[in-house]
Protein backbone atom coordinates (compact mmCIF):
# COMPACT_ATOMS: atom_id res chain seq x y z
CA UNK A 1 0.00 0.00 0.00
CA UNK A 2 2.67 2.12 0.79
CA UNK A 3 4.36 2.57 -3.32
CA UNK A 4 0.34 4.21 -4.36
CA UNK A 5 -2.10 6.69 -3.60
CA UNK A 6 -3.40 5.74 0.26
CA UNK A 7 -6.87 6.96 0.33
CA UNK A 8 -8.23 8.02 3.80
CA UNK A 9 -11.65 8.92 4.63
CA UNK A 10 -12.47 10.13 7.91
CA UNK A 11 -15.81 10.59 9.79
CA UNK A 12 -16.45 12.87 12.85
CA UNK A 13 -18.77 15.00 14.10
CA UNK A 14 -18.82 18.84 13.67
CA UNK A 15 -16.43 20.17 16.71
CA UNK A 16 -14.47 16.98 17.27
CA UNK A 17 -11.18 18.15 15.11
CA UNK A 18 -11.62 15.54 12.15
CA UNK A 19 -10.21 18.43 10.04
CA UNK A 20 -7.72 19.12 12.13
CA UNK A 21 -6.28 15.30 12.76
CA UNK A 22 -6.49 14.82 8.87
CA UNK A 23 -4.16 17.87 8.56
CA UNK A 24 -2.00 16.56 11.05
CA UNK A 25 -1.57 13.24 9.39
CA UNK A 26 -1.03 15.00 6.39
CA UNK A 27 1.63 17.02 7.39
CA UNK A 28 3.10 14.33 8.94
CA UNK A 29 2.90 12.03 5.65
CA UNK A 30 4.62 14.56 3.60
CA UNK A 31 7.31 15.21 6.33
CA UNK A 32 7.95 11.55 6.25
CA UNK A 33 8.39 10.87 2.55
CA UNK A 34 4.48 11.53 0.89
CA UNK A 35 5.18 14.87 -1.45
CA UNK A 36 1.55 13.93 -2.77
CA UNK A 37 -1.03 15.24 -0.21
CA UNK A 38 -4.57 16.18 -0.79
CA UNK A 39 -7.05 16.87 1.89
CA UNK A 40 -10.62 17.64 1.00
CA UNK A 41 -13.27 18.37 4.19
CA UNK A 42 -16.79 17.70 3.48
CA UNK A 43 -19.90 18.88 5.63
CA UNK A 44 -23.20 20.46 5.59
CA UNK A 45 -24.28 24.08 6.63
CA UNK A 46 -25.13 22.78 9.87
CA UNK A 47 -21.99 22.64 12.25
CA UNK A 48 -21.15 21.36 15.95
CA UNK A 49 -22.50 17.84 16.45
CA UNK A 50 -23.38 17.42 12.46
CA UNK A 51 -21.28 14.68 10.73
CA UNK A 52 -18.31 15.87 9.07
CA UNK A 53 -16.30 13.81 6.45
CA UNK A 54 -12.83 14.21 5.64
CA UNK A 55 -10.94 13.24 2.43
CA UNK A 56 -7.11 12.30 2.48
CA UNK A 57 -5.11 11.39 0.12
CA UNK A 58 -1.26 10.48 0.30
CA UNK A 59 0.98 9.31 -2.24
CA UNK A 60 5.17 9.05 -3.03
CA UNK A 61 4.04 10.91 -5.92
CA UNK A 62 2.26 13.64 -7.86
CA UNK A 63 -2.03 13.48 -7.12
CA UNK A 64 -3.72 14.84 -9.48
CA UNK A 65 -6.96 13.40 -9.16
CA UNK A 66 -8.32 15.81 -6.29
CA UNK A 67 -12.03 14.55 -6.17
CA UNK A 68 -13.42 13.35 -2.82
CA UNK A 69 -12.61 9.80 -2.10
CA UNK A 70 -15.34 6.96 -3.03
CA UNK A 71 -13.53 3.92 -2.57
CA UNK A 72 -10.86 3.98 0.42
CA UNK A 73 -8.18 1.90 1.59
CA UNK A 74 -8.66 3.35 5.26
CA UNK A 75 -12.03 4.60 6.82
CA UNK A 76 -11.15 6.85 10.27
CA UNK A 77 -14.20 7.00 12.76
CA UNK A 78 -14.28 9.56 15.68
CA UNK A 79 -17.48 8.96 17.00
CA UNK A 80 -18.70 5.57 17.35
CA UNK A 81 -22.30 6.74 17.17
CA UNK A 82 -22.04 7.68 13.63
CA UNK A 83 -22.34 3.82 12.85
CA UNK A 84 -25.88 4.31 13.44
CA UNK A 85 -25.88 7.27 11.08
CA UNK A 86 -23.70 6.79 7.94
CA UNK A 87 -22.25 3.64 6.52
CA UNK A 88 -18.60 4.79 6.84
CA UNK A 89 -17.43 1.63 5.29
CA UNK A 90 -19.77 2.43 2.01
CA UNK A 91 -17.43 1.82 -1.21
CA UNK A 92 -14.42 0.52 1.34
CA UNK A 93 -11.83 -1.53 -0.75
CA UNK A 94 -11.78 -5.21 0.22
CA UNK A 95 -8.81 -5.91 3.03
CA UNK A 96 -9.40 -2.08 4.11
CA UNK A 97 -8.52 -1.13 7.19
CA UNK A 98 -11.03 0.28 9.75
CA UNK A 99 -10.09 2.74 13.09
CA UNK A 100 -12.85 3.35 15.06
CA UNK A 101 -13.16 5.16 18.59
CA UNK A 102 -15.03 2.87 20.73
CA UNK A 103 -15.50 0.91 24.09
CA UNK A 104 -17.46 -1.96 22.55
CA UNK A 105 -14.38 -3.07 20.69
CA UNK A 106 -14.42 -5.78 17.37
CA UNK A 107 -18.22 -7.08 18.00
CA UNK A 108 -19.08 -3.38 16.38
CA UNK A 109 -18.64 -4.35 12.93
CA UNK A 110 -19.10 -8.08 12.64
CA UNK A 111 -19.67 -9.24 8.54
CA UNK A 112 -17.16 -6.39 7.36
CA UNK A 113 -14.39 -7.69 5.03
CA UNK A 114 -12.01 -5.13 6.57
CA UNK A 115 -9.26 -5.07 9.10
CA UNK A 116 -10.36 -3.17 11.98
CA UNK A 117 -8.54 -1.55 14.73
CA UNK A 118 -10.64 -0.13 17.58
CA UNK A 119 -9.52 1.72 21.01
CA UNK A 120 -11.35 4.01 23.49
CA UNK A 121 -9.80 6.76 22.75
CA UNK A 122 -12.24 9.23 24.31
CA UNK A 123 -11.13 7.42 27.72
CA UNK A 124 -7.29 7.09 26.59
CA UNK A 125 -7.80 11.37 25.48
CA UNK A 126 -9.43 11.76 28.97
CA UNK A 127 -6.45 10.01 30.93
CA UNK A 128 -3.92 11.97 28.94
CA UNK A 129 -5.38 15.16 30.07
CA UNK A 130 -7.66 16.22 27.65
CA UNK A 131 -10.93 17.53 28.17
CA UNK A 132 -14.25 14.57 27.22
CA UNK A 133 -14.59 14.69 24.01
CA UNK A 134 -11.50 15.94 22.56
CA UNK A 135 -10.40 12.63 20.08
CA UNK A 136 -8.74 13.98 17.25
CA UNK A 137 -4.95 13.29 18.96
CA UNK A 138 -5.61 10.03 20.04
CA UNK A 139 -7.06 8.34 16.86
CA UNK A 140 -4.14 9.55 15.08
CA UNK A 141 -2.15 7.09 17.69
CA UNK A 142 -4.35 4.56 16.63
CA UNK A 143 -4.13 5.09 12.82
CA UNK A 144 -0.69 5.11 13.14
CA UNK A 145 -0.77 1.70 14.82
CA UNK A 146 -3.14 0.20 12.21
CA UNK A 147 -1.67 1.62 9.43
CA UNK A 148 1.94 2.20 10.23
CA UNK A 149 3.15 4.12 7.39
CA UNK A 150 4.45 7.24 9.05
CA UNK A 151 6.56 6.87 11.46
CA UNK A 152 4.71 7.66 15.39
CA UNK A 153 7.59 10.04 16.16
CA UNK A 154 6.65 12.12 12.88
CA UNK A 155 3.19 12.40 14.28
CA UNK A 156 3.96 13.35 17.44
CA UNK A 157 5.85 16.42 16.98
CA UNK A 158 3.18 17.76 13.71
CA UNK A 159 0.93 17.27 16.99
CA UNK A 160 2.99 18.94 19.08
CA UNK A 161 3.57 21.39 16.48
CA UNK A 162 -0.33 22.22 15.85
CA UNK A 163 -1.31 22.04 19.58
CA UNK A 164 2.38 24.39 20.49
CA UNK A 165 -0.22 26.79 22.85
CA UNK A 166 -3.03 24.39 23.30
CA UNK A 167 -1.60 21.88 25.69
CA UNK A 168 0.95 19.95 23.51
CA UNK A 169 1.91 17.61 26.02
CA UNK A 170 -1.27 16.00 26.79
CA UNK A 171 -2.44 16.04 23.17
CA UNK A 172 0.79 14.14 22.74
CA UNK A 173 0.31 11.48 25.33
CA UNK A 174 -3.39 11.18 24.16
CA UNK A 175 -1.67 9.87 20.77
CA UNK A 176 1.08 7.47 22.33
CA UNK A 177 -1.21 5.88 24.79
CA UNK A 178 -4.04 5.22 22.11
CA UNK A 179 -1.46 4.18 19.73
CA UNK A 180 -0.26 1.48 23.02
CA UNK A 181 -4.09 0.40 23.65
CA UNK A 182 -4.92 -0.28 20.05
CA UNK A 183 -6.62 -3.56 19.52
CA UNK A 184 -6.00 -4.75 15.65
CA UNK A 185 -7.85 -7.50 14.34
Amino acid sequence: MQDQTIEIRWHGRGGQGAITAAKIFAQAAFEAGFPGVVMAPSFGTERRGAPVEVSLKISKTKINDLSPIENPDVVVVLDDSILAEVDVTAGMKPGGILVINTPKGGALCNGNHVSLATADVTHLAEQAGLKRGIVNTGVIGALAKALPIVPLSNLIAAIEAEFKDKKPAENAAAARVTHAHTTLE
